[in-house]
């Protein structure tokens, strides 16, 4: 149970696509309410996606990406996406998880702004944050305060949890190759994801058509570099909002999915409720 958990821990991002933070500069107040968002983009503010985390076949937490109000981040408008994770309490009893992810990107889903995680798993305390240098094409890897690495980017490039966002807000059709420079702050990589069929899918939140997406793991880290034969799909929905329906991975300790339990659409004052740390 304890590999489920780091895996958990560790790589939750990374199950919502990527290899699997402070504010920088002033993000603040909601921008004008009628601020157009472009159309080709199919994600609105007060989107909330819950999931239930399972290994093997055992419950074992829970995630919700959301989609908060559009703010400003350093006087240019900003998508904020957050992702949180938990482990539910038996899972609590061996490694106890409340992860949580924000990403500011600009919004026309070019760049990332600024990407920031509080990671508590188990004893571990964990703050990061990367900083963008756009003006040099740079990204800083910063810790509990610390800067510890610091690496150059390409002009587009997006961190791990806004990459899916920006492959939702692109054309996803059968045998399409998606493709997006991602970093973590420590390094710069081209992220490739290929849609490989057409799937009719039921999820505890209802059934889906589907297309499934398949990310190369080559630049992968972690659990994935060390597994033999790796391999992580993602079911997005076919209809206009193309939602995640459902994530599904297969590493050296087992395999391990999240499957949607429920969609919601939050007026703001619900929006980005804090999870309780000891419940």
């Amino acid at each position: 149970m304890k590999n489920f958990a780091c895996t958990l821990g560790k790589y939750t991002a990374l199950t919502l696509f990527a290899a699997s933070f402070l504010l920088a500069g002033q993000a603040g107040g909601g921008v004008n309410p009628t601020m157009e968002i472009p159309q080709r983009i199919p994600f609105s503010p007060g989107e909330k996606l819950t999931f239930e985390l399972k290994w093997l076949f055992l419950p074992a937490g829970t995630a919700t990406i959301e989609i908060l109000p559009i703010e400003l981040m350093d006087g240019e408008p900003a998508w904020h996406f957050v992702l949180k994770a938990r482990t539910n309490r038996f899972t609590d009893a061996f490694y106890k998880v409340r992860d949580r992810i924000d990403t500011y990107v600009d919004l026309n889903m070019t760049r990332t702004l600024y990407y920031k995680k509080i990671q508590r798993e188990g004893d571990t305390k964990r703050d990061v944050e990367v900083i963008f240098d756009w003006e040099n094409l740079k990204a800083s890897y910063v810790q509990d305060g610390n800067k510890e690495k610091e690496t150059e980017i390409n002009p587009e490039s997006f961190d791990p949890l806004s990459v899916v966002y920006k492959f939702r807000s692109g054309d996803i059709a059968l045998e399409r190759q998606m493709q997006a420079w991602v970093t973590d702050g420590k390094k710069c990589v081209e992220g490739r994801a290929f849609i490989t069929k057409e799937q009719s899918l039921a999820v505890p939140a209802g059934r889906y058509e589907t297309f499934v997406m398949e990310p190369e793991l080559k630049h992968a880290g972690g659990v994935f570099q060390e597994s033999k034969n790796p391999s992580l799909r993602i079911w997005f929905s076919k209809g206009p909002e193309r939602q995640i329906i459902k994530i599904r991975g297969k590493v050296a300790v087992g395999s391990f999915s999240a499957n949607l339990v429920k969609v919601e659409k939050l007026p703001p004052h619900l929006l980005d409720q804090d999870i309780p740390e000891e419940d």
